[in-house]
């Protein structure tokens, strides 16, 4: 059958048996680590469920309702209609354009693909509509299952301001603060000082570090009630603020609990989340390496009195600030799965996406908290469509070009919601995947997420994995020293990608060079034999010169087989592989020790990329008498960008503050870029006058685009 003949619910079919078992796997040996999803057919739930989201967790949640033998329906925006998510559900429902308040925001339109579809209940994901008490209502009012917890839960908990006040009554910890809503940035200032800096001011209704700001004087809390409750409109579509007290270098600890119908409620331990910019988590892992077992329990039975005091019943997150002493303050309530459960999955090996449909169908939980273990150690990396050398993390859109997850290895989980060809755009979260690595102890589980980084293929777009591998390999994170001020400590002056010693520069090199001699001893080949019959025996030994960075090597090379011994700064390596230059990965043995690259790219006049430990680094192999001649090339002259401002990111301009002939102090903001529902200030670097601006509000620019000029 011709390829255009087949149906939509056909194409969809063959796709979703192809790539079901790619998503959401754990495979881990230890039996617990793996989570369970048991199809009983005597234990009716839904027919058909309803995703109400995109991505990656739409993917997750599909693979669930599979399981369970329940049929699922997809809503997509036009820009994802060829979405992994779209191909992997039963049906699949266009809700609007791409822009999310015309699509997944949209709740006529899904109400709209809810009819139908006949679907009988709806898992909202995280995000988007997940913690919207309205989309809830009219649900219920259609006679629709929503899988969370009911509408006064969501209220109470959704709410900050409110949420704080019940858990004071239900004596849970709280961070001392201003407890109603904050109206004007004077007021703003006012409340700030009377609590005393530093102080956090968030969004309301907010979430994902979303409309938060951390504010040192009174200058800074005017902005960050600007800007916070810009975001917090364009995200939430409520601006309301509040002020508490900002506790400095903490650690963000959230603890899982899960509650039925019928006043049941368990806490899962918990996940350590400290590893964050701009108030976004980074990497996690369950358990924390911080808690004793007697905070541990201290902080899970506070979380189901909060539970409780809401009637909450589904699957919830309570989030904690702790402090050195470990003293814990209640920070939030999300009233919906989190982006990190799949963590909480492989330590207690339950399926959270099942006992969320369980409980929305009225069934009792089927566990008691004695029940409930802490089997082995589980670390999540969120791998984004990122550049991590612009402020730990600024989005990058492009296409996939070639892209592989690291499932050949052994208890790796990824859980994606793109493909090879699946384009990272403006309008969404540039989350790639969640890669999950288990291991029976801490230290197995980090060797596995370093291994899994080496192995991830990513091709099209900037990624976030050479800061993944920095933070997971740093002595203190290894240690177990962190707090939310991990990235801004360790990395001062900002993310410089890995940091070369004498050893480690001598090994890559080496690499790149033989990688070098081997793709010039291929194209002198032809069907396995020399091009030219009469050119002489092949040569085994050669003198190169590698420039990295500002510095040039000079190498001696020699070859003995598929093994190079490379002379290079007065050390001796030797480098051997299997040298398959179509491969994406290079798997080397340098100096008798296994090592993953990656050839990012190459040319015929010397240029490598290579990704080694996690950092991209570009060479240029030359040989000795074009390294001489090299030397004559006239060198390009920097541009000054002093005198320019260009976009360091793709986005929307929200604001232009400056026109042509306006002069600008240092630090003065010039325009204001949202980028995946962030914004983002630019200022100017020097004292000028304004030559010309090229943008104006509402323009959409890329990375690197000019927005203005200065004299």
């Amino acid at each position: 059958m011709a390829a255009h003949s087949l149906s939509p619910s056909l194409y969809r079919l063959l796709f979703a048996v192809k790539y079901a078992s790619l998503h959401s796997r754990c495979c881990a040996v230890h039996k617990k680590a793996q989570y369970s999803t048991i199809y009983n057919p005597s234990e009716k739930t839904f027919e058909k469920i309803l995703i109400a989201n995109r991505g990656e967790i739409a993917c997750r949640v599909i693979k669930t309702c599979k399981k369970m033998g329940i049929k699922t329906v997809a809503v997509h925006s036009d820009v994802d209609s060829s979405a992994v998510h779209a191909k992997m559900a039963d049906e699949a429902v266009c809700v609007g354009p791409a822009p999310t308040s015309k699509s997944y925001l949209n709740m006529d339109a899904i109400m709209d693909a809810i009819r139908t579809t006949g679907a009988q209940a709806v898992h909202p994901g995280y995000g988007f509509l997940s913690e919207n008490k309205e989309f809830a209502k009219r649900l219920a009012a259609e006679g629709v299952t929503f899988i969370g917890p009911d509408t006064h839960a969501i209220q109470a908990m959704g709410d900050k301001i409110e949420s704080k006040l019940i858990a004071k009554a239900a004596k849970v910890n709280t961070i001392p603060g201003f407890d109603g809503v904050v109206k004007t940035a004077e007021e703003a200032v006012k409340i700030a000082q009377d609590i005393g800096y530093p102080v956090m001011i968030k969004a309301s209704a907010g979430g994902g570090g979303k409309g938060m700001r951390i504010a040192w004087n009174d200058e800074e809390t005017r902005e960050g009630f600007r800007f916070s409750s810009q975001e917090a409109a364009s995200s939430f579509g409520d601006d309301r603020l509040l002020i508490e007290k900002y506790i400095d270098n903490p650690r963000h600890i959230e603890i899982q609990v899960l509650a039925d119908k019928h006043g049941n409620a368990l806490w899962l331990n918990e996940r350590e989340c400290s590893i964050q910019r701009r108030n976004q988590k980074v990497v996690e892992e369950a358990p924390s390496t911080f808690l004793d077992s007697v905070t541990r329990q201290a902080m899970g039975e506070q979380a189901v009195q909060l539970a409780k005091a809401v009637q909450y019943s589904s699957a919830g997150t309570v989030e904690f600030l702790v402090d050195s002493k470990k003293n814990f303050y209640f920070l939030e309530m999300n009233t919906r799965l989190q982006v990190e459960h799949p963590i909480t999955e492989c330590i207690t090996g339950l399926d959270l996406v099942e006992q969320m449909i369980r409980v929305a169908k009225g069934y009792r939980l089927q566990h008691k908290q004695e029940d409930i273990p802490i089997n082995g150690w589980a670390i999540e990396s969120r791998v984004y469509a990122e550049d991590p050398y612009k402020s730990f993390g600024l989005p990058s859109i492009g296409r996939l070009s070639q892209y592989h997850e690291p499932l050949n290895l052994s208890n790796v989980r990824v859980d994606s919601g793109i493909q090879e060809g699946s384009d990272i755009s403006i309008y969404y979260d540039p989350m790639i995947s969640k890669l999950v690595t288990y291991g029976a102890t801490r230290s197995e589980a980090l060797a596995r997420m370093e291994d899994a980084l080496d192995n991830y293929v990513i091709r099209g777009v900037t990624h976030n994995i050479p800061l993944l591998r920095e933070i997971i390999t740093h002595p203190r994170f290894i240690s177990g020293d962190i707090s939310t001020n991990f990235l801004p400590e360790v990395y001062p002056d900002g993310f410089k990608g890995h940091q070369l010693e004498a050893d480690t520069r001598r090994e890559l090199l080496a690499s790149a060079a033989a990688l070098y001699i081997t793709a010039q001893l291929r194209s002198q080949r032809f069907l396995g034999e020399l091009r030219v019959s009469s050119s002489p025996v092949e040569c085994n030994h050669w003198e190169l010169c590698v420039e990295l960075g500002e510095q040039r090597h000079v190498l001696e090379i020699t070859k003995s087989g598929n093994v190079y011994t490379v002379e290079v700064d007065g050390g001796e390596v030797e480098v051997s592989g299997q040298w398959d230059l179509a491969s994406p990965l290079l798997p080397l043995t340098i100096n008798s020790t296994h090592k993953m690259l990656q050839c990012l790219s190459r040319d015929a006049s010397g240029n490598i990329v290579l990704q080694y430990l996690g950092t991209s680094f570009q060479v240029r192999v030359l040989s000795k008498l074009a390294a001489e001649l090299n030397s004559y090339m006239p060198e390009k002259v920097p541009e000054d960008t002093s005198s320019i401002l260009r976009s360091p990111m793709p986005g929307t301009m929200v604001a232009v503050s400056v026109k042509p002939g306006d002069t600008v102090a240092e630090g003065q903001e010039i325009c204001v870029i949202e980028a995946m529902k962030m914004q983002n200030s630019l200022t100017a670097v020097k004292q000028a006058k304004v030559k010309s601006v090229h943008c104006k509000p509402g323009d959409t620019v890329g990375e690197g685009d000019l927005l203005v000029e200065l004299e």
